[in-house]
């Protein structure tokens, strides 16, 4: 079961960032990319808690979302951190 869990927390992350470079290849700002990828994290954290909720069928279950939508806001900091630094090395 905890195996499932863990793929499911990787093809968040993978779909996440696969919006963001979508949203980065039309408006062509790694910004809004970063943005794009913060709402999506709250959007696949619930997504994910309803999900361990229909498959543990336990109240904690949410707890599951919430660790998800946790490593995808890691992850939106991380694009934003290297947009700033691309940035900073382009001016």
């Amino acid at each position: 079961m905890s195996n499932f869990f863990l793929i499911l927390m990787g093809v968040f992350i993978v779909v996440a960032n696969i919006i963001g470079f979508i949203s980065y290849k039309k408006k062509k700002s790694i910004y809004y990319a970063a943005f794009t990828i913060l709402l999506s994290a709250v959007f696949l954290g619930a997504i994910g808690g309803v999900l361990a909720l229909f498959v543990i069928r336990d109240a904690f279950a949410i707890f599951y979302g919430m660790q998800i939508g946790y490593y995808l806001l890691i992850n939106s900091v991380i694009v934003l951190l290297i947009a700033i630094l691309s940035t900073v090395k382009k001016n």
